[in-house]
Parts: structure tokens; sequence; C-alpha cells
């Protein structure tokens, strides 16, 4: 059973349609990052799921309960840290942690050593006695991580969780996340491609309410590469790079191949015979190469490419 499931989810606000029938599934234990330009649906669909709005139309189940029929059961179930998280300025963060146990109805022992462990967990053990009134907006955003673990979640949504940071805060909040797989799920709406690419196992991509793909981080870089091989040759090489470019655009299985200074870019047909050929050809022309790759796309770019072709025209 999905971790997290929706069915025709819509919610509008008048004539605008924030999410207009999405269909999702995410698995048990995955990390699943959201993306979408502003403006997309994502915050409303955390907001949704959450239990924070009411969907105007379709179902949605979380952690295998219906959202809007199970009460407090799903709330005790789930994590969430929002975007812009708020905390009551004159605790310090072990009082705003042992406050946030009391509402999920954890013992006093396990209150404080769950508080302990948190704390040391986002890096704010050294500042458990300060108010959280004098904290930056990168610290309140590791105490709301902190307070979104505190009942130990099946499923945790953050909402831009690292968009605070510095980029050491923001490294070791990714390395937190990935420490959660197969823990919980972990929903992640972001808007920082880079963040999702190195951390999450499934990707989503939303556009004006609809959901545009999803798949598995390679499977999604796989389906959009570009059939690009590039090749440096040392110029020292004792082959003739002219004649071996001459034999490259006679090949059945080769678009183009043009040279850049020592750089050789070929575009190709068929990926799996340039994977087994164009190789052993450089070095069957006695050329010496300093680099060999196989381009793949950026998560950026595909991204870019799916939501330019959802855009109005």
């Amino acid at each position: 059973m999905p971790a997290i499931r929706t069915e025709g989810l819509r919610k509008s606000y008048g004539a605008v349609h924030a999410l207009d029938g999405l269909d999702l599934a995410v698995e048990p234990g995955t990390v699943f990052g959201f993306l979408g330009p502003n403006g997309a649906g994502k915050t409303t669909m955390i907001r949704i799921l959450t239990g924070l709005a009411r969907a105007t139309g379709g179902r949605a189940w979380v952690a295998g309960t219906e959202v809007g029929s199970g009460g407090r059961d799903v709330a005790h179930r789930i994590g969430h840290l929002p975007e812009e998280p708020a905390f009551y300025s004159w605790m310090t963060p072990g009082e705003f942690l042992d406050y946030v146990g009391r509402l999920f109805g954890l013992r006093a022992a396990d209150r404080a050593a769950r508080c302990g462990e948190l704390l040391e967990l986002v890096g704010l053990a050294d500042v458990s006695r300060r108010r959280i009134g004098g904290f930056s907006r990168g610290m309140r955003q590791r105490l709301g991580l902190a307070q979104a673990l505190v009942n130990r979640p099946d499923v945790l949504f953050l909402d831009e969780p690292v968009s605070a940071l510095d980029p050491g805060g923001r490294r070791d909040v990714l390395e937190l996340i990935e420490r959660l797989r197969g823990q919980c799920t972990v929903f992640m709406s972001t808007h920082i491609l880079a963040d999702v690419e190195r951390v999450c196992d499934t990707i989503g991509i939303v556009a004006r309410g609809r959901l545009i793909t999803l798949a598995s981080r390679e499977a999604l870089l796989a389906r959009y590469a570009t059939p690009v091989f590039e090749v440096d040759v040392d110029p020292n090489s004792t082959g003739r790079l002219s004649d071996w470019l001459d034999r490259l655009r006679g090949l059945s299985w080769v678009q183009s191949a043009a040279l850049d200074g020592t750089q050789v870019r070929v575009v190709v047909h068929d990926v799996e015979v340039a994977k087994r050929e164009l190789l052993p050809a450089a070095l069957g022309a006695e050329l010496t190469l300093t680099r060999y790759e196989m381009m793949r796309p950026s998560l950026e770019e595909v991204f870019l490419r799916l939501v330019g072709e959802e855009a109005p025209k």
C-alpha cells in the first residue's frame, strides 16, 4: 500500500485551480521530491495531505488512512515542517520540543530522551538553553525539522526544508534526510533542484495543478537523455583526428561528429551501439583520449523542458 495516495485531488479558489485532478502514489520508506514552479500547487498539496486544508474534490490517503476521516490518527502518524515554521519566542528549544512531545502524549522520560536526541541530531544541542526569539532563520529551520520528528512519524512532509540554510547547514540536513530513508516516507517539496537530484528516490513534477511526470530519478534522467558523447583528444596524440572524424561521419549509427579544438562531440542515432563501438574506434585510430563521456541531462534541464511544455500557449 502506498504511504501517500491521491485520486483526482482538486482544490479551487474561485476560478483558480490550485490542484486539478491530481493522481499520485508514493511508495513507503522512500524520499519523494515534489517539484514545480511557483503557484503550481505544491504547498496546497501538502496542506491538504496534512489536514490543514480541505480539498474541493477527490480523495487522499496518508499512512493508510483517508485524509479528512482519520482525525487524530493521521495527525499522530505524520510530521510536518512548513516553509516558515512558527515558534513561541520566549521558549528554549528544549522547552519547545518538550511541549510538542506533550501534545503527542509522550511520557516525561521519553520526552526528555527524544528532545536530547533531536537537538543533537539537528545541531542545536549547544544552544538548547537560549531563547528561540534570538535564533537566526537557519536555526529556526533546524528546530522546525526537530519538532517534525518528535513523534517518529511514518510520513514526514517537508516544505522547502533547506531554503534558509547556509551551505554547511544544507549539507547536514540533506544527510539527515538521506538517513531517514527506510525509517519513514519523506515527501519533500523544494525548488532547489540539485538537492532533489541528490537525495530523492522518486520525483514528481507538477505544473498548473496537474502532475506532468512521475518517475524514479534515474528513469527520469534516462528518459530525457540526449544521445550525445563527448571525447577529448590529447593534442600530442599520434593518430590523425581528421581521418577518424571522416570515418565516424560515414557510420550508420552516427548522426554528426563536430570538432571544437581537441574536443569531439558525437551525436548518435543508436546509443547502445555507440556505447560498444565509439571508444574502440577511437583507440583503433591510435588516438590518446583524456576524457570520454556520455552526456546526461541535469534535473534542471528536464524540469525546464517539462514545465515549458505545460506553459500556456
